[in-house]
């Protein structure tokens, strides 16, 4: 009874940590995608020529596919965090019932 109310309650409060790790990485990344895109709007703007326009495209879409894989791996490593620690407090209780049925 207790020590499954205590193993929901760090359960929701890992859970609610994880959230806004996740929350602000998705927002860190926003922010940096829509400066690089306001960067190269800027840069394409000033280019006097169709080879230069071509090899600064060529250039942010490199980065910024770089920077989405990137981005996403970090994300989800923290979408496995979150699942790995929102259930630790449960691993107890597992291991006593799944002991108890053997």
């Amino acid at each position: 009874g207790e020590e499954q109310f205590d193993a929901a309650v760090a359960s929701a409060n890992t859970f609610s940590s994880g959230l806004q790790s996740i929350a602000t990485a998705y927002g860190d990344y926003a922010k940096k995608s829509f400066e690089d895109t306001k960067t190269f709007v800027e840069k394409l703007s000033g280019v006097k020529s169709i080879e230069k326009a071509i090899e600064l495209q060529t250039e942010y879409a490199k980065t910024s596919y770089e920077t989405f894989v990137a981005e996403s791996q970090k994300i989800g490593e923290l979408y496995t965090d979150l699942a790995k620690q929102a259930f630790k407090p449960f691993e107890g209780i597992v291991a006593k019932v799944s002991a108890t049925t053997h």
